[in-house]
């Protein structure tokens, strides 16, 4: 069964961000990882296995300051049946202009 795990972690910069990422990724089992929070603060791993405690103990030691804040399973989207609108038929001839036979361009003749 797949969990999805939520860590905030205390980024100050592009590289600790890019590092966190990348330890992350970097655990067995992982299937994805994505920046989450109003902030872009928080990490959301997705993945079968992982321990949440290994996660949060390696980016503390490489990271920085890191908090558990959530560890359950994934939830599964609901479609939501949407309502069918007609569709919009488009006359592609409506637009089109026929030429009368003649040239669309003019030469001037110099006798």
């Amino acid at each position: 069964m797949q969990q999805k795990i939520v860590v905030k972690v205390s980024m100050d910069g592009d590289k600790k961000t890019r590092k966190a990422l990348k330890i992350a990724v970097s655990i067995s089992g992982v299937v994805s990882a994505s920046f989450v929070g109003s902030d872009k603060d928080q990490i959301a791993v997705t993945g079968e296995g992982i321990d949440s405690v290994e996660l949060t103990t390696l980016l503390r030691k490489k990271v920085g300051y890191t908090e558990l804040v959530s560890v359950g399973p994934v939830e599964a989207k609901k479609d939501e049946p949407k309502e069918s609108k007609p569709a919009v038929q488009i006359d592609p001839y409506q637009y089109y202009y026929q030429s009368y036979g003649g040239v669309p361009y003019y030469y001037d003749y110099v006798y």
